[in-house]
């Protein structure tokens, strides 16, 4: 941290989670486990009254496939 308080300079503009090009290229975190997937790599399920999207088959699932 710099003595006025502030944390950088400068700043990269944008964030690295950008919608792709594509609808299924886009990423979105897991509701049970928090980690960004890409799109088509998700389902959706209903929690507690709600349709969340979550990995798919599961969270360790796709852990092991990301590996």
């Amino acid at each position: 941290m710099l003595a006025d308080g502030l944390r950088y300079k400068s700043k990269v503009s944008g964030s690295p989670f950008t919608a792709a090009t594509s609808f299924g290229a886009a990423t979105m975190s897991c509701f049970l486990c928090g980690k960004h997937r890409a799109r088509s790599l998700m389902v959706t399920r209903k929690i507690l009254g709600k349709s969340q999207a979550v990995c798919s088959p599961s969270c360790k699932a796709a852990d092991e496939a990301a590996s």
